[in-house]
């Protein structure tokens, strides 16, 4: 499914696999309900990574592992 997940593609975040990855460990793992709930939109991807907006409303831009995303329809 990574391979598939490019700039424009609709995304929502696996709760499960940010929570137990390392970028977790090293940060505040106190993770905004959004990530979770809403649809983000791929902004940007640079190797594993991509840059996904989400909301409509002013929210930070997040970069996070393509394994950590589910692509949406």
């Amino acid at each position: 499914m990574e391979d598939t997940i490019k700039k424009g593609s609709l995304v929502r975040v696996t709760r499960e696999k940010l929570e137990n990855s390392l970028e977790a460990q090293a940060s505040d793992t106190r993770f905004p309900a959004y990530i979770f709930d809403s649809k983000g939109e791929v902004v940007d991807t640079r190797g594993d990574y991509a840059f996904v907006k989400f909301g409509q409303v002013p929210t930070p831009n997040i970069w996070l592992r393509l394994d950590q995303l589910e692509e949406l329809e």
